[in-house]
């Protein structure tokens, strides 16, 4: 493995799949549609990054050449029903006739855990379409299912404790769905496992962390890890059902990506954890780290820059 094609590079799992890759001396090209996302990863020696208008076939089978492998992290948390089926299943199939067309085989494709065709979540659903077009395409393909995913970008932790850091308490919608929390850099050596090992193709790994945990817990060790109200974390107490439908309804209103949809909320309503059915990081050479040895290190720094702040403000006053 030589050089790599990876789509979403310059998202939070594709930063440090490019950051390992180059590790590895392994060459990189990431092609994006803006070039400014993608300042972080031109510091890496060995990563090309190319500007494109769009990833259709066309584009997909001309930048395919000199490539051993192509990674698919693209995917999005929001949306329609359209916008699911226009990422998670229309650039699987745009990416299955660029590798026909350029006689190219191998894949190694970002999947989410609970992917299926019966899910309540049209996001998991779409998944779960977007994993068929590829297995059904006779190529090379490994499919990764994470669990939710952490780490120092992640948007998952680091929006609990911000929550916990602007209000009192904390009105929590699934507060009893359940979690395998994996982390980002395992994550990331999953994917470079893959690559470098050519019998993953055809099979399905489950990537999720050694401890599950409900959502209110998560959200308590959040803010616990941050430091907030000295180590205490804010009250937090779950929402009936009605209640929680109706917050996940006024966040989807609000402007930006955002915190809760309702989704979101269906997706819950089956736990987020490994099946058993399938292999884990384990098959890939990979213990997985806990939350509670990772989390602490870059929560409890937010934490740290958060109370800087505030005394900076209460300085200014005086």
């Amino acid at each position: 493995m030589e050089k790599v094609l990876v789509l979403g590079g310059t998202g939070f799992v594709g930063r440090h799949v490019c950051e390992k890759l180059n590790q590895q001396q392994i060459h990189v090209t990431v092609l994006t549609r803006r070039r400014e996302n993608a300042r972080h990863l031109q510091m890496l020696p060995l990563v090309d990054v190319i500007e494109v208008a769009a990833l259709d076939s066309r584009t997909l089978a001309a930048q395919l050449a000199g490539h051993d492998a192509v990674v698919n992290l693209v995917a999005i948390l929001h949306g329609s029903e359209a916008a699911f089926d226009k990422v998670h299943v229309g650039l699987p199939q745009a990416l299955v006739a660029a590798c026909q067309t350029a006689g190219f085989r191998r894949i190694v494709h970002i999947s989410a855990l609970g992917a299926a065709a019966d899910s309540p979540s049209m996001y998991q659903r779409s998944k779960a379409r977007g994993e068929a077009v590829l297995r059904s395409s006779g190529l090379d393909v490994s499919l990764l299912r994470p669990s939710v995913i952490f780490g120092a970008d992640d948007r998952f932790l680091n929006t609990f404790a911000r929550l916990q850091q602007l209000f009192p308490v904390i009105p929590l919608a699934a507060s009893q769905a359940r979690f395998q929390p994996v982390w980002v850099e395992d994550v990331a050596s999953a994917v470079v496992h893959c690559l470098q090992d050519p019998r993953t193709a055809g099979h399905t790994f489950e990537a999720c962390g050694p401890d599950v945990f409900t959502l209110k817990q998560l959200v308590v060790l959040a803010g616990h890890y941050a430091g907030i109200n000295h180590g205490r974390g804010r009250p937090v107490f779950g929402l009936p059902a009605p209640l929680a439908r109706l917050q996940a309804q006024l966040m989807e209103l609000a402007p930006g990506e955002p915190v809760m949809s309702r989704d979101n909320l269906d997706a819950m309503k089956i736990d987020n954890v490994a099946s058993g059915s399938l292999p884990g990081l384990e098959a890939l050479g990979i213990t997985p780290s806990a939350l509670s040895a990772i989390a602490p290190t870059y929560l409890g720094a937010q934490g740290l820059r958060s109370g800087l702040t505030a005394k900076r403000k209460t300085a200014g006053r005086f």
